[in-house]
């Protein structure tokens, strides 16, 4: 699952990224509204979460931006603006939700949780289906031929990763970018490794394998 994060505070966005990054999701960040609304136009994300006071465009500006394009992704405002008044604006305006900083983290993570929640009961499915293998991303859970499979975070992100690109391959340095979230060292194999231990949780078992190397390219989900 994708999270936006619109935050010009940089030791937030930092410490945003950073904690829902070890909680499994894949994050994007930006210290702009202008930034932040060009990238909730062209990505599709679980939640964003705003700031209000942003450069180039206000946060409560980005948000009627994006519910004019129709984009229901639900946005959870962040602000040190602490009146009834503003949170009363900050919903009408096309918020979901309204914390007022400082925060607690565990808090701000709750209440992501329950805003994907909310959305699934608003979709019609989810899940993610490639062959017989299952992925919930709103419940964290994996299946194979009906069998739950547990996943560690990175292994989870990863696979998510190659779930939403069915039949595509993807590079190491995209995968380094998304899951691990820093640039591409040639002398690594931390790519490598992650694979390997998805695989033997993924393929090892079962005759069809879905998990596949394109030599000198990257990796790739697919049923064959």
């Amino acid at each position: 699952m994708r999270i936006l994060i619109v935050e010009d505070d940089k030791k937030i966005a930092s410490f945003l990224e950073k904690g829902l990054h070890e909680a499994g999701f894949s994050i994007d960040v930006c210290h702009d509204g202008l930034e932040g609304l060009s990238l909730a136009l062209s990505e599709p994300y679980g939640v964003a979460v705003v700031d209000i006071m942003l450069p180039g465009l206000d946060g409560l500006s980005l948000i009627e931006k994006i519910r004019d394009h129709s984009i229901e992704t639900p946005v959870l405002i962040l602000s040190a603006r602490q009146s009834v008044d503003d949170r009363i604006e900050g919903l009408q305006r096309g918020g979901d939700d309204y914390m007022i900083k400082p925060f607690s983290f565990n808090e701000l993570l709750a209440r992501i949780q329950a805003l994907l929640r909310r959305g699934q009961k608003s979709s019609e499915s989810t899940t993610l289906t490639v062959g017989d293998l299952e992925l919930d991303p709103l419940q964290r859970e994996v299946r194979r031929e009906g069998e739950k499979i547990e996943l560690p975070a990175k292994e989870y992100a990863l696979l998510e990763l190659l779930m939403r690109n069915p039949g595509r391959v993807l590079a190491k340095t995209s995968i380094l970018e998304r899951i691990y979230e820093y640039s591409f060292d040639p002398q690594t194999n931390v790519v490598d490794v992650l694979v390997c231990r998805l695989r033997n949780k993924i393929d090892k078992d079962y005759p069809k394998k879905l998990i596949h190397t394109v030599r000198g390219m990257g990796y790739v989900l697919r049923v064959e």
